[in-house]
């Protein structure tokens, strides 16, 4: 890491669109609501599309997963390609494909193509994200940095529970191919603010493109967050189609960092790993996403499950975390300044360790302002973890890496995630089907093992079933599964404590990790530089 007195007025009035940087950060903001909304709306559209699609359990993860997989693969390869053809083309180019991907998936006429769509929207969004950090990074110097990072990881918190906050006010109106919808006019106003004010930018001494490099990238990153998910969807951890693109992806990912170490010209340097505030913080990002992903995917079978929240309500709930992300993150890089990330983020997940210990209080009848203040808890916590790691990522790179610093952020945020939902997801799975046990042998045999597999399709399984048994005369029959209703909720509420044990554990090793590994404040009068 280089530390320098901080660059002068005259250098920094240099940089290209610095006259124009709050406008460019307004459009980076849109740009990344474009991305974050197109993909969290369709948390609480689940159990609508497998009513209106006819969409199977595993047809719906793949809904939501087709697009995490090909996102994360290609995150670091568009990082790469922004920094030599540049990130403004980039980002006009990835806004496209998500916007015309999202359209064709509004009027998708079956579960499969649905699927498809998602997958090229996850190509057009992997264009966006890391670019629009890429781009702030470039524009604001040093010295401001910090605050517009801020206000960008505060506009991902927003976005975080927006998307399903939007996607359930449009479900109440309009039919389910609409939650697609929502971000197209959006991704438009991104395209015209990206080409009123935002200058190209990219690396002026690229070298040769490392085309095995950026293969290998594409390759392993598939490999492990596939095998991830495919082992979170309850096929189990040990099978085939789990451990061979598990292991396939670490092996190639062992592979990629050994030739990046011995190539003239690297995709990524991986020495840049060694750095404590770059490899702590990326650590510190992977896992606060581990947390919020994991939580959200739960907290949505809870509300809607467990509670009997509409979508619109099951939305709305989540506004609360929205909040604290977006009160916390850019208070948090102001914060970071005067007692460092080490403490901020200490803090931060100290937060959010309690908030999921707080969980315990839960259940089908918790009081509407502990679920609320439970929520705001986790949000402030996480606001104050995204913004002092994401900074302590892109101020160790290089500006003209920007883009692949800003991947590399962006990647392990995907991969925690992806990590959260697969392990805190096959964990509640067990657990809800454990403690469901043999209430489910009410229902004809052929329906049991579909009854089990979660609680969105227990109730399901279990109101046509009573609707059945009614109108065939056995009212015995539909007492009994409409009793088993209230033993599907009581049997998720103990499998969410348990998940939200798990979730805790994870956010209190992550407060460990930034403790012990996380530079502390900076010396006054100097400050880390991304200029090369």
């Amino acid at each position: 890491m280089t530390v320098t007195r901080a660059p002068a007025t005259s250098a920094v009035e240099e940089r290209p669109g610095y006259a124009r940087r709050w406008w460019v950060l307004a459009t980076m903001t849109v740009c990344l609501l474009v991305v974050i909304t197109g993909n969290t709306t369709l948390n609480v559209a689940i159990p609508t599309l497998q009513r209106e699609l006819g969409a199977t359990q595993g047809e719906l993860q793949w809904a939501v997963d087709a697009y995490i997989v090909v996102f994360a693969g290609l995150l670091f390869s568009w990082g790469v390609i922004g920094d030599r053809i540049g990130r403004r083309r980039v980002l006009l180019i990835g806004l496209a494909i998500f916007a015309g991907g999202s359209v064709m998936a509004a009027f998708s006429g079956s579960p499969l193509e649905l699927i498809a769509w998602r997958a090229v929207m996850g190509i057009g969004g992997a264009a966006v994200q890391p670019t629009t950090l890429a781009v702030i990074t470039n524009v604001f110097p040093a010295g401001e940095r910090g605050r517009a990072i801020g206000i960008w990881a505060a506009t991902a918190g927003l976005a975080v529970a927006g998307g399903p906050l939007a996607s359930g006010a449009v479900l109440t109106h309009f039919w389910w191919g609409a939650i697609f919808l929502i971000g197209v006019p959006v991704a438009l106003l991104g395209v015209a603010g990206t080409l009123a004010f935002v200058p190209e930018s990219r690396d002026p001494d690229p070298g040769r493109l490392d085309v095995p490099g950026v293969l290998l990238s594409i390759a392993a990153l598939a490999g492990l967050v596939y095998g991830i998910i495919h082992g979170g969807s309850g096929v189990g951890w040990a099978t085939p189609g789990v451990l061979v693109p598990l292991i396939g992806g670490a092996l190639l990912m062992v592979l990629f960092v050994w030739l990046q170490r011995r190539s003239a010209h690297p995709a990524l340097d991986v020495s840049l790993f060694r750095n404590p505030a770059f490899s702590a913080a990326a650590a510190a990002l992977g896992l606060n996403f581990f947390a919020l992903m994991g939580a959200t995917f739960y907290l949505v079978y809870y509300l809607q499950g467990a509670r009997g929240y509409d979508p619109l309500q099951s939305g709305a709930a989540l506004i609360p975390v929205a909040l604290g992300m977006a009160v916390m993150a850019p208070s948090s890089s102001r914060l970071a300044e005067r007692f460092g990330a080490k403490a901020v983020c200490t803090t931060g997940f100290v937060l959010i360790t309690l908030s999921f210990l707080g969980f315990q209080l839960l259940d089908e009848a918790a009081p509407l302002w502990l679920l609320l203040t439970t929520l705001t808890v986790q949000g402030l916590g996480m606001g104050a973890v995204m913004a002092p790691a994401t900074e302590s990522i892109m101020s160790v790179v290089p500006r003209e890496k920007a883009g692949a610093g800003a991947a590399v952020n962006n990647t392990v945020r995907q991969v925690g995630g992806a990590l959260g939902v697969a392990i805190l997801g096959s964990l509640l799975a067990t657990a809800y089907a454990s403690n469901l046990g043999r209430a489910v042998d009410v229902l004809p045999a052929g329906l049991r093992g579909e009854a089990s597999t979660s609680i969105a399709a227990t109730l399901e399984v279990a109101r046509a079933t009573a609707d059945r048994a009614r109108a065939a005369g056995e009212p015995e029959a539909a007492e009994a599964a409409d009793a088993l209703a209230d033993t599907a909720r009581e049997a998720f509420v103990s499998a969410m404590h348990l998940t939200a044990v798990g979730t805790a554990a994870a956010a209190a090793v992550a407060a460990v990790v930034v403790l012990v590994w996380l530079p502390g404040r900076r010396r006054p009068g100097a400050q880390e530089t991304s200029s090369a």
